[in-house]
């Protein structure tokens, strides 16, 4: 191994601890190359700790969901405030998902229908 493998190999295990898995995938879209994740805030970080990993596109995404949220509340954040930012980062993060399993549901029954023999009738 050269040096410049070695250094991308280090490279990887860093972001692989940072992100708590060998394994990563995108919670959204199930992408799993390790260079393209990064932690997602769900509440905003100002009000919430909880993060899901996603790839760089859906993180995307996902922080201009919350363009659409009411304007932070001047001061220190109450706890209602919190859990209302977390709610509606939650239900961005739902409102992702949805389009992710619709659009992977619709794929695999596109599939069972080409790969169909034509000696099995259609259920639906």
């Amino acid at each position: 191994m050269n040096d410049k493998d070695k250094n991308m190999e280090r490279l990887k295990q860093t972001r692989l601890e940072k992100l708590g898995t060998n394994d990563p995938v995108c919670t959204i879209c199930a992408r799993h190359e390790w260079p393209i994740f990064e932690d997602h805030h769900v509440g905003g970080c100002k009000f919430c700790e909880l993060t899901v990993v996603h790839c760089k596109n859906c993180h995307a995404i996902a922080s201009v969901m919350t363009l659409n949220h009411p304007r932070p509340i001047a001061g220190t954040p109450s706890m209602e405030e919190c859990i209302g930012r977390l709610l509606l980062g939650l239900a961005d993060f739902f409102e992702q998902l949805i389009k992710t399993l619709r659009t992977f549901g619709e794929y695999l029954i596109g599939l069972a229908r080409s790969n169909q023999d034509g000696s099995v009738g259609d259920a639906a």
